[in-house]
């Protein structure tokens, strides 16, 4: 794959530029631009590269250019896909209609591939009962289950049990994918390859000799012919109890002294006792089998643990009579005979192979080994994989068409933002319409992590809204960016809620989370100062409001308790303010300030020389305070750009798109008045 953004075959074609968005754009208007695709300098790509999820594109298109499979196109990726649709094409400039449907005399038959691609295209038109038809479309490309599902034989070398007309052939397949798991056909039916043809039988042969061996050595191996499995397994049931028993008899045989030990004490016993208890509890079942004594024999029946009995019990039916006979105990000498016994068959078990198939049982494995499955099952996959040639041209098939449709619109996203400028319909990154605050905003990208995303796109200069959506019918939830470009920001703050309408016209509830605060407009930024002073003034005089308010309230609560006092005291109370005085000093300095303004200006208006100029004093002065904030904001809304936006979100924006005044009244519409 190329990683180099230029192309060493010499500069023949001629380019045509725009400027828009503060850079110069190529122009893709001709077959013979996209043909020349390799020669345009990567350095005049408006993008490098852009993630596969979160755009307005087919995903499985995507998918197809993206060949590295790392969920990203880059600039070496779209060039060769644009080559290779080109080389099938008899004429490149198909490629700019962005047409679903691709005419099959478009495709150029004067090549091998593209031949191939011809027949194939034929050849999935004759399945869908469309053999007449003069051209083919996504849908019928789409779904290689519809294309496939009346083909006996599709060349992926996965063979469903229809394939086969053997009734035996048919339920070897049956047992082999209730044995390994089924493979996927291209029909969207559940099959068998050659691999799991191979390992199948590798199991069951597996399987039957190890069964075989058995067989050779049964006297050794089964002791006990069929009935052997279920007395081992009474015997593992019980053998590492057994063990301990005969390991605390020993010990209390090396030394008298173990014995109290060895049986547990009164206080263990005592624990017991104030639990409830039966055969199945863990601490009962922790005791010793029997009482230990120096070489007693374990008893098989009588004086055992409860928790014990039973396992002992199965031990002697199954186990140590019909191979030691008839005893009410066992002493560890029978002990270590009877393990000796088990030995071969513990051995055989432990070595057991193609435990795989062991569902399928003995008889039938062999019954399958034995048949022809094997071979018929083989030259079944090999006749359908001779059709896998045919068979691939049918998905090459579906990614020129797909590629017929969808290309164009990944060059007017990637090679250059003709969609985003041209406003002729939606970029690629735009996500669907948000409306809130009597504004609708089309610049809306689809956004993963808020937090992380705004670390980025402040340097933006937008003014971004981050929204949760919630779908209200299915409740999938979304969270877009939505960039405001138009009238002020006055309203908008977390948790005002509004409506957002994605590309497909499906309605979402959208309320904002947090926003970035950046400039909008020019409108805005002239009014800015005196919003201040408003605000300003409105804070001071709910500041000294609530001050004496608080006070008030506490003379308040003082005379109410001085009141209190004196009547307890039989004293007539002090008399009190009528008003509060406070209050009036307030209203009076407040009162007072406001005449004195009107005083000063009526006095400057009386003193003002007028002439037709002095009109223009009074709105020259408020241009005058207004003007640094405009300045301000004018040279930020100059520097609004898309690229940290859209990096954000995994592009890497090659030019700095910017976006002015003008367009950013495209962008975001206010309401206006019919």
């Amino acid at each position: 794959m190329e990683n180099t953004g230029r192309s060493d075959k010499p500069r023949k074609h001629k380019w045509k530029f725009r400027r828009v968005g503060g850079f110069h754009q190529v122009r893709l208007e001709e077959g013979a631009d996209l043909a020349a695709l390799d020669e345009l300098d990567q350095k005049l790509w408006v993008a490098l590269s852009c993630p596969t999820q979160g755009l307005d594109l087919d995903t499985g298109t995507l998918g197809l250019i993206d060949t590295d499979k790392d969920g990203r196109i880059r600039v070496p990726e779209v060039r060769a896909a644009v080559r290779w649709a080109c080389s099938l094409l008899r004429d490149p400039g198909q490629l700019l209609a962005g047409s679903p449907s691709l005419p099959l005399e478009a495709i150029n038959d004067q090549t091998p591939e593209g031949l191939q691609v011809l027949h194939s295209a034929r050849h999935i038109l004759s399945n869908l009962g469309k053999a007449d038809a003069v051209e083919i479309s996504v849908e019928d490309t789409a779904g290689t289950e519809r294309i496939f599902a009346q083909t006996v034989f599709n060349g992926d070398g996965v063979i469903p049990a229809g394939s086969a007309d053997a009734p035996e052939v048919k339920a070897v397949i049956a047992d082999i994918m209730a044995c390994l798991g089924p493979e996927r056909d291209r029909s969207g039916q559940d099959g068998v390859n050659q691999a799991k043809v191979d390992t199948f039988f590798a199991q069951a042969q597996a399987y039957a000799d190890w069964w075989a061996q058995a067989s050779q050595w049964a006297a050794k191996i089964l002791p006990l012919g069929e009935k052997t499995a279920a007395a081992a397994a009474a015997l593992a049931a019980v053998r590492a109890k057994i063990e301990d028993y005969f390991t605390r008899c020993r010990l209390v045989a090396f030394d008298a002294r173990a014995l109290g030990a060895m049986n547990r004490s009164e206080a263990d016993y005592a624990a017991l006792a104030g639990k409830e208890l039966s055969n199945t509890t863990a601490d009962v079942a922790a005791l010793p089998m029997a009482r230990i004594e120096a070489g007693r024999p374990l008893p098989l029946r009588g004086d055992v643990s409860p928790a014990w009995t039973k396992a002992l019990a199965a031990l002697r039916d199954l186990a140590v009579e019909p191979l030691l006979g008839a005893r009410d105990g066992l002493s560890e000498k029978d002990w270590h005979d009877l393990l000796e016994r088990f030995a071969p068959y513990e051995a055989w078990v432990a070595a057991k192979a193609g435990s795989v198939v062991e569902k399928l049982t003995l008889p039938r494995v062999q019954e399958i080994l034995a048949g022809p499955a094997r071979e018929a099952l083989t030259a079944l996959i090999a006749k359908d994989k001779a059709l896998e040639p045919e068979a691939n041209a049918i998905a090459t098939v579906d990614r020129l068409v797909r590629y017929n449709r969808d290309l164009v619109r990944l060059l007017t996203n990637f090679v250059s933002f003709a969609h985003f400028y041209s406003g002729d319909e939606p970029a690629a990154f735009q996500t669907g319409a948000l409306y809130l605050d009597q504004r609708r905003c089309d610049l809306c990208v689809r956004v993963d992590d808020p937090a992380k995303h705004a670390a980025m796109a402040h340097l933006s200069n937008f003014y971004l809204a981050y929204c949760d959506l919630t779908h209200k019918s299915t409740g999938e939830k979304m969270t877009i960016a939505a960039a405001f470009t138009a009238g002020d920001s006055d309203n908008l703050m977390a948790g005002r809620n509004g409506v957002f309408y994605d590309r497909k016209g499906q309605d979402w509830d959208a309320t904002i989370t947090r926003v970035v605060d950046n400039p909008i407009s020019i409108r805005q930024a002239f009014w800015s100062p005196y919003k201040k002073l408003s605000r300003w003034i409105s804070d001071q005089i709910a500041k000294r409001a609530a001050a004496h308010d608080a006070a008030a309230t506490n003379r308040l609560t003082s005379h109410v308790t001085d009141l209190e006092k004196s009547a307890q005291a039989g004293k007539a109370p002090e008399p009190k303010p009528k008003f509060d005085l406070g209050v009036i000093a307030v209203l009076g300095v407040v009162i007072s300030g406001l005449t004195a303004a009107v005083a000063q200006l009526t006095k400057a208006m009386a003193d003002m020389t007028w002439s037709p100029w002095a009109a223009f004093g009074i709105p020259a002065i408020f241009v005058a305070i207004s003007t640094p904030s405009m300045i301000l904001a004018g040279l930020k809304l100059r520097q609004r750009n898309l690229g940290p936006l859209l990096d954000a979100n995994g592009w890497a924006v090659n030019a700095k798109a910017k976006i002015g005044l003008w367009f950013g009244r495209r962008l975001t519409s206010v309401a206006k008045r019919p």
